[in-house]
């Protein structure tokens, strides 16, 4: 990772023109999944969503990217907003991973479903339940994976990059909450095990300090949706399809664990009893 993050050719020029082709770029990114994934989803968010850049005047303590939800009216599409204060903090090869978790079909696919979902309370379509909400993003991730959008190697490393990030996440949020580690031993473990570029992990610390938890959700989201979906892969067998997983996941909106656990059970049970009259008759 550190010979990657030292190679020149990975990165944009330090120049305005070169952050603007890091948002031009993002954005064929996102079309190009966009328009290619009808075999994995049928419920699609009818909002759009742009890429643009995290204002200047708040970049340098902010995280590296963040996704803000479409306006409620439909005046305003969902952003994916992307931190270009430190070029470095870029690498093209983690590019398309960051794309696929803040955008399609990580959160904007997630939040901009549930909130044009029809027939649910207010408060269920705005519902903020992290574990949930991080987990589908970063399971997201692998799914463009599992669908060859990140064939080219250098891709993949990025894509596995970010979920070993994920992985410390798990480990330092422990570690300062838990075990009482300072702000400098955290940063220490990060930049020794993730390879980022160092602006990025102060300020990554910094949010975990004062978020107790929230840096775990990730990964513990992601472990239960897969757990999930190879439990209906293993008990539907030929009648699995992902489109119809995707649809149970995301059309009831941001959940709890178990709640989500809960209702894919019945998912399944309800498939099943299709099948078993299928046969019967």
């Amino acid at each position: 990772m550190a010979d990657l993050a030292a190679r020149p050719e990975f990165y944009y020029e330090d120049t305005e023109e070169g952050r603007a082709q890091i948002l031009e770029d993002y954005q064929k990114i996102l079309d190009e999944i966009d328009a290619g994934i009808d075999g994995a989803f049928r419920v699609r968010p009818k909002a759009g969503m742009e890429v643009v850049r995290i204002p200047e005047f708040k970049e340098k303590t902010a995280p590296g990217a963040y996704y803000e939800q479409p306006a409620l009216d439909g005046s305003r599409p969902g952003r994916f907003f992307a931190n270009l204060y430190d070029i470095k903090a870029t690498p093209k090869y983690g590019m398309r991973t960051l794309a696929y978790h803040e955008g399609i079909p990580g959160h904007h696919f997630q939040i901009a479903i549930a909130m044009e979902l029809e027939g649910m309370p207010f408060m269920r379509r705005m519902a903020p339940f992290t574990a949930y909400i991080e987990g589908w993003a970063l399971y997201a991730e692998q799914v463009a994976w599992e669908l060859g959008y990140q064939d080219n190697p250098y891709d993949n490393v990025g894509r596995l990059v970010g979920e070993l990030f994920r992985a410390v996440r798990l480990v330092v949020d422990t570690g300062i909450h838990h075990k009482r580690w300072t702000r400098e031993q955290g940063i220490e473990y990060m930049l020794a095990n993730t390879g980022m570029a160092e602006s990025d992990v102060i300020s990554e610390i910094e949010r975990y300090i004062v978020m107790p938890g929230q840096a775990t959700s990730y990964k513990i989201g992601m472990i239960k949706i897969l757990e999930l979906r190879e439990k209906a892969m293993q008990e539907l067998g030929d009648q699995f399809d992902l489109r119809d997983f995707h649809d149970v996941v995301l059309k009831n909106g941001a959940v709890p664990l178990d709640i989500l656990e809960k209702i894919v059970d019945r998912y399944i049970e309800s498939k099943k009893e299709g099948m078993a009259l299928a046969a019967a008759s």
